[in-house]
């Protein structure tokens, strides 16, 4: 799929031509510059490496690996497969790569909420009441296992732990406008990762 690299601005709404209010969420995409052509011959297969966003810091293997694209480092660098037509090294992919009305998958790192509990991180509903001999048990995961047989808790079993900081893919994401001259793609609805987190933008 191919696609572009981008950065989440954040959220916000905005209204269609029924006055209906939309959730959406703005991402800064591109522009991508390509850091290296993957061919069948040289490769195995055939791909474009795209870097997005200039580097602070960064070591000699990847200053080297950048100025034969005529660029400088970047912060981040993603393949993509299946892009259509002849690109050369150096070439620069934008927001254009999108059109309004089509659907999109945006993937990402998901929001890290430390060590919770099993009622935040497995939805369990709790002991249900606060009487009838209830002391502090309210939010407690309760059994984990049976008795001497099978003497032991089954692998898997939801508990208490880290929650969150999981790559996430959302689908079919409608695009509800690209602003060129900003290098802008609004999306319907939410994409995981906290605000100037990176995100794949695929089509």
């Amino acid at each position: 799929m191919s696609g572009l690299i981008g950065k989440k601005v954040g959220m916000t709404s905005i209204f269609d031509e029924n006055g209906k209010n939309i959730p959406c969420t703005v991402i800064e995409a591109g522009p991508c510059v390509i850091t290296q052509v993957r061919t069948k011959e040289a490769d195995g297969y055939e791909a474009l490496q795209l870097g997005f966003d200039d580097a602070k810091k960064s070591n000699k293997a990847a200053e080297g690996h950048a100025k034969k694209a005529g660029t400088v480092a970047k912060r981040k660098v993603v393949e993509f497969q299946g892009f259509e037509g002849e690109f050369k090294l150096g070439d620069a992919i934008t927001v254009d790569h999108f059109a309004e009305g089509e659907f999109v998958d945006i993937s990402g790192t998901s929001k890290g909420k430390g060590f919770q509990g099993v009622v935040k991180r497995h939805g369990f509903a709790g002991v249900g009441q606060a009487t009838h001999g209830q002391h502090n048990r309210l939010r407690a995961p309760g059994s984990i296992g049976a008795a001497s047989y099978p003497a032991r808790v089954f692998k898997g079993m939801k508990m208490a732990g880290r929650m969150g900081g999981d790559k996430i893919k959302v689908q079919n994401l409608r695009v509800l406008k690209v602003v060129a001259e900003k290098n802008l793609l609004v999306v319907k609805g939410c994409v995981p990762g906290h605000k100037n987190s990176y995100v794949i933008i695929q089509k």
